[in-house]
């Protein structure tokens, strides 16, 4: 069984930062591609970032500058660091993995995201 899973989501006060990770867990080899989401109360979700295979990030012009991507395949792990946080940031925020999984290919993952409120 192959899990995605988020953490490290919390209230936050403006100008914080934060970092959130995303573990990918069961029979897999690594993260070959990642990209983080938030949906935000009575919004779409929005994809706000993404790390490519050769490390390569993309962002929004929201968050570029203030949130950077990386992952860890040692340990499993994509993160997401906030930093300068606002109160717009104020959001679940959600992981979604290309996972090279041990016999079945490589697969897309959700996890059930973890929320972040930033507020004074």
């Amino acid at each position: 069984q192959v899990e995605l899973a988020e953490s490290g989501g919390d209230l936050v006060q403006p100008g914080g930062s934060l970092t959130l990770s995303c573990v990918a867990s069961g029979s897999i080899f690594g993260i070959v591609a990642a990209r983080w989401y938030r949906q935000a109360p009575g919004k779409e979700r929005e994809l706000i970032g993404s790390i490519a295979s050769d490390d390569t990030t993309q962002y929004v012009d929201s968050v570029k500058g203030r949130f950077t991507i990386s992952k860890d395949n040692t340990k499993r792990t994509a993160y997401l660091h906030l930093s300068a946080v606002q109160p717009e940031d104020t959001a679940r925020y959600y992981c979604n993995a290309d996972l090279k999984t041990t016999g079945w290919g490589t697969h897309s993952y959700w996890g059930l995201g973890t929320q972040v409120t930033v507020s004074s």
